[in-house]
C-alpha cells in the first residue's frame, strides 16, 4: 500500500513530507500501456500532486496539476482529491525522448522546457486558484521546487523519481517535499542540504526500504517527529451516470443527430480506460437535475 508521511524537525524549522507510490505509477502504467520515459515522467508527476493534495484538508476540494512542455509527451494531467488519492492522463503515452541519456530515462526531453506548470486547487468556493510558472528542466522535481518557490513563498527542496524494471513494471517510485519554515538557521539549512547530497536519488532508497527510510536519511540528526500518515491510491472517480450526463449535455444538434443515427454510443474514460456504452433508448431521456444545475 502507497503511504504518505508528513513530520517536522525537532526545532519546528523544517517540514517534509514523503511519498512511497510505487503501486500509483504501476497502475497508471498499466492503464496507459506507456513507454519507460513517459512511466517516470508521469509517475513524478502523481508523486508530486499527491503530495499537495493531501494539504488542501477540505473534502470537496481538488487539485490539478497541468503539464506541457513541448516535447513528444504532449500534455500531462493529474487530478488529487483531498486525501491525496490520484489519477492520471497522457496525451502521448508512446512517446520516446529523442536524445538518449546513459544510465537513466530523459525526462526532461521528452516533456520539454518550452511551456508552463501549472497547479489550480479548487475549494468549491467562487474561483479555483490558480499558479502557473514556466517549466525550469522538465525533470518535474525541479519544477515543482520552482513553483513552491515563486506561487507559495516557500523554499522548497524537491525530489521523484521513478525505478522502471527492464520489462517496464515499476520497481520503485516516490520523493519528498521538505521545506524550510521561517527563522531557520544557517546551520538548519546546510544540515538538510547535506543529507539530501548523501541520500541520493529517491528510488535506491526506496527500493531498499519505503517512505519511512526515506524520510529518516533526509531529516537525518533533525530529530524529526512524525505528525501524520496515510494510505493513498490510484483513484478514479469516474461513472457510468457522469458519462451518461456528459453525453446529454452535448449541443442539441449533435444530440439529435446521434439519435437520428440509432447507434449506441461509446465512451471511454482517460483516466482509466473504463468503457461505458449507452443505447439509444438511454439518450432519449432529459439530463438528470443534478447534472444539469452543476454544469
Amino acid at each position: 500500500m502507497d503511504e504518505i508521511i508528513k513530520a517536522i524537525s525537532g526545532d519546528g524549522f523544517v517540514s517534509i513530507s514523503v511519498i512511497g507510490s510505487r503501486d500509483i505509477a504501476e497502475r497508471a502504467r498499466t492503464i496507459h500501456r506507456s513507454s519507460p520515459v513517459v512511466t517516470a515522467a508521469l509517475g513524478r508527476t502523481l508523486s508530486a500532486a499527491s503530495l499537495i493534495g493531501c494539504t488542501l484538508k477540505k473534502p470537496e476540494a481538488s487539485l490539478t496539476v497541468r503539464i506541457n512542455g513541448g516535447g513528444p509527451v504532449g500534455t500531462i494531467i493529474v487530478v488529487s482529491d483531498h486525501m491525496g488519492n490520484v489519477r492520471g492522463y497522457v496525451q502521448n503515452p508512446f512517446a520516446e525522448a529523442q536524445r538518449k541519456v546513459i544510465g537513466k530515462l530523459n525526462v526532461g526531453g521528452v516533456v520539454g522546457t518550452n511551456g508552463t506548470l501549472t497547479v489550480i486547487k479548487d475549494f468549491c468556493e467562487k474561483e479555483p486558484y490558480s499558479g502557473s510558472i514556466a517549466l525550469v528542466s522538465g525533470e518535474i522535481a525541479e519544477d515543482f521546487a520552482a513553483y513552491f518557490t515563486a506561487s507559495e513563498q516557500i523554499p522548497s527542496a524537491v525530489a521523484l523519481g521513478v525505478l522502471v524494471d527492464r520489462d517496464r513494471s515499476v520497481l520503485a517510485a516516490g520523493g519528498y517535499v521538505a521545506q524550510l519554515l521561517p527563522g531557520a538557521p544557517d546551520g538548519v539549512i546546510d544540515a538538510l542540504e547535506r543529507n539530501i547530497d548523501e541520500t541520493g536519488p529517491v528510488t535506491d532508497v526506496l527500493k531498499r526500504g519505503g517512505p519511512e527510510d526515506l524520510l529518516e536519511s533526509v531529516m537525518s540528526g533533525l530529530s524529526p517527529r512524525i505528525l501524520e500518515r496515510c494510505s493513498v491510491e490510484y483513484r478514479c472517480t469516474c461513472s457510468r451516470e457522469r458519462f451518461l450526463a456528459t453525453v446529454l449535455s452535448l449541443e442539441k444538434s449533435e444530440l439529435d443527430d446521434i439519435r437520428r443515427a440509432g447507434e449506441a454510443v461509446e465512451t471511454r474514460c482517460q483516466f482509466c480506460e473504463a468503457v461505458y456504452t449507452f443505447e439509444i433508448d438511454e439518450l432519449n431521456v432529459p439530463m438528470p437535475f443534478e447534472y444539469r444545475a452543476a454544469k
